[in-house]
């Protein structure tokens, strides 16, 4: 966050075409911005009551929520460091877990972070993060650029086998019956 700017969340917005969508929105609307992030948008000044009010219908017509306590932001700002990570190659230390990370970022202890997103999504960060692997997983299966190998080493596997298994307890197919038929979610339905 810049000094001296407000944030406020939203939810559902996982992806560059979000930020898009939001920003033509913001501006078609006249809403002054300064920026629009994965799940943020900041604005140089407070908002009136009035143009929160706007700005949460015009989010809701395109598929977007405020997100407006401040544990729900909490929540919000996990899935958004997961979506970063996974699928927007975001860095984090080679040496580094998920959760370690997470909780770095947030600046809470993990043990905290899970208990609330557990009790806020009814799913665990671990479950998420397996789902988030598993859409980049058809993503890049969809692409068809890269083996299995390939794919599991950049998705942080143990070996494709494992990806293998993960990937037919959520998805219900193998890797390669999924290549045949191309089924995927969106991000924001996760």
């Amino acid at each position: 966050m810049k000094q001296g700017s407000i944030e406020i969340a939203v939810k559902n917005m996982v992806c560059n075409r979000c930020i898009k969508v939001v920003k033509e929105e913001l501006v078609k609307n006249n809403i002054d911005f300064n920026h629009v992030d994965l799940g943020t948008i900041y604005f140089d000044q407070n908002i009136s009551g009035m143009e929160k009010e706007k700005l949460k219908i015009i989010l809701e017509k395109e598929g977007f929520e405020l997100v407006e306590d401040k544990e729900s932001v909490i929540v919000k700002n996990i899935k958004t460091i997961i979506v970063q990570l996974i699928h927007h190659g975001k860095e984090k230390p080679e040496n580094q877990n998920f959760s370690e990370f997470i909780a770095l970022e947030i600046g809470m202890d993990y043990s905290q972070l899970s208990k609330l997103f557990s009790e806020i999504e009814g799913n665990t960060i671990e479950h998420y993060i397996i789902e988030q692997r598993i859409e980049r997983a058809k993503e890049l299966i969809v692409y068809n650029e890269l083996t299995l190998s390939q794919i599991s080493y950049q998705l942080n596997y143990s070996s494709p086998q494992h990806l293998s298994r993960q990937f037919k307890q959520i998805t219900g197919l193998t890797p390669s019956a999924f290549k045949n038929i191309r089924i995927r979610k969106k991000l924001d339905t996760i």
